[in-house]
């Protein structure tokens, strides 16, 4: 007999809470194996093909392509154990189901027992039409509000929520989970390890608070297009507005003679070997900058109090794509040469216009490295790239009048400048840190006598 497993939206990791289904990429009635990506969705991080842990055929799918679902919320549903004539291994699916297929998807391990996956509950109706069932899910989907705590397993479909529990002994069946549900989420963790203990109860409402009613409408408008903030554009929007909120940001900048910088890149790539970017040069100089100022590869601990200075040096760069603003992240950029750095930074600018970046490759930066001279501007006072502390941004690169050597001249010139977070250190150090790099650009012998 077959049995019905409904997939839900997992957590695609770093604690996302939603998701755009971009393409469905199987039909109602079509064959699955194990681990088959079902269907493509875009998360406020990165674009993804979601595989379905079940392999069996597809009942149901949940949701048109264009619709936000949250995470928990159903995907597909799989009939598993019938033999069908289109899956040469029909009638082991439901073995290969019970086996696990050894992988595990963020949310969902594979291999995890049967007994614990989560099924459809049995006073839900069977999945109507096709069609009936689209229709149902393409509505908004109400809040669900935060159930309390029950015995019996854990709402939990994240691995990192759990290792996040685990690691500050904290007791997940104590929790409330706000998602679909009672779903935990993350925040969920983090709230209550903010608080110092779980909440067992949602926040009871603002005496004062005045809802938004049919009394109070937003006003009325026939001009314009509205532009929803969502995926990339809305993940974008609230950190920028964090960043804002929370960061005592300045900026200083300096003017620097190129022109030695870009005369060793050129005899740098006429030797032979793979090419070195300009921006892997800027790159190699941030990262040595970096090792004599640490205090700005940190990031603040706002519950502690405290200045966190990272041991590593993960550099984002931005790179604009035609999904948005994107800033992947080089790991371990401060044990990498120009070379490795140029390699890393072509690789995962290619994934950036494809639109493969992982989660992973988008989350985790220390520092960034703005090269905004790209769309030819001189200057900028960029915001910090939230929880970092500080950010560097290149201007383009132009000849101008410059006194050099005592004479005037046309030299290759570019506007540095550096915006830092005003709690993790004063001017002096940040003034010390763009001095260095504009030294390292002007002359690029200076980082050879520093390495």
């Amino acid at each position: 007999m077959a049995q019905v497993l409904e997939f839900r939206l997992p957590d695609l990791g770093e604690g996302l809470t939603e998701a755009l289904i971009v393409r469905w990429l199987v039909e109602v009635g079509e064959v699955v194996a194990v681990d088959q990506p079902v269907v493509e969705v875009e998360t406020a991080k990165a674009m993804v093909d979601v595989p379905c842990p079940y392999g069996g055929v597809v009942t149901a799918r949940f949701g048109e392509e264009g619709t936000e679902l949250p995470v928990g919320s159903p995907l597909v549903t799989v009939a598993v154990g019938t033999p069908s004539h289109s899956d040469p291994a029909g009638a082991g699916a439901e073995a290969r189901v019970e086996a696990g297929s050894g992988n595990v998807l963020v949310g969902y391990g594979t291999s995890e027992a049967p007994a614990r996956r989560r099924r459809v509950r049995r006073d839900q109706a069977a999945p109507a039409a096709p069609q009936a069932l689209d229709d149902v899910a393409v509505q908004a989907p109400a809040p669900a509000p935060a159930s309390a705590p029950v015995d019996g397993p854990v709402p939990v479909i994240s691995p990192l929520v759990r290792r996040l529990a685990r690691e500050n002994g904290l007791d997940l069946r104590e929790l409330a989970g706000s998602g679909p549900d009672g779903l935990i989420l993350r925040a969920d963790v983090e709230r209550a390890l903010h608080t110092g203990a779980a909440r067992t109860e949602p926040p009871a409402s603002a005496p004062n608070a005045v809802p938004v009613t049919a009394a109070h409408p937003a006003p009325a408008t026939t001009e314009g297009t509205r532009v929803p903030l969502k995926g990339i554009r809305g993940a974008v929007a609230d950190k920028l507005s964090r960043s804002r909120r929370e960061i005592p940001d300045a900026t200083c900048w300096v003017d620097a003679d190129a022109t030695e910088l870009m005369h060793t890149r050129v005899l740098m790539n006429a030797s032979g070997g793979p090419k070195i970017s300009l921006l892997a040069l800027l790159a190699r100089i941030c990262t040595a900058a970096l090792a004599r100022y640490p205090d700005l590869n940190s990031t603040v601990d706002l519950a502690a109090r405290e200045i966190v200075r990272l041991d590593r040096v993960h550099l984002g760069f931005a790179a604009q794509t035609e999904r948005g603003l994107v800033v992947p992240v080089v790991r371990d950029a401060h044990t990498r040469n120009a070379e490795s750095l140029g390699a890393e930074i072509a690789r995962l600018t290619e994934a950036a216009r494809t639109g493969t970046l992982t989660p992973a490759e988008l989350t985790g930066g220390t520092f960034t490295l703005n090269n905004y001279g790209v769309f030819g501007v001189d200057g900028s006072t960029p915001i910090i790239n939230h929880p970092e502390a500080a950010m560097l941004g290149v201007g383009r690169i132009v000849p101008k009048p410059w006194v050099h050597e005592g004479e005037l001249a046309v030299r290759q010139v570019v506007q540095l400048s550096f915006t830092f977070d005003h709690r993790v250190c004063d001017g002096g150090t940040a003034g010390g840190f763009l001095r260095y790099v504009a030294d390292c650009v002007e002359q690029p012998a200076v980082l050879l006598r520093t390495l």
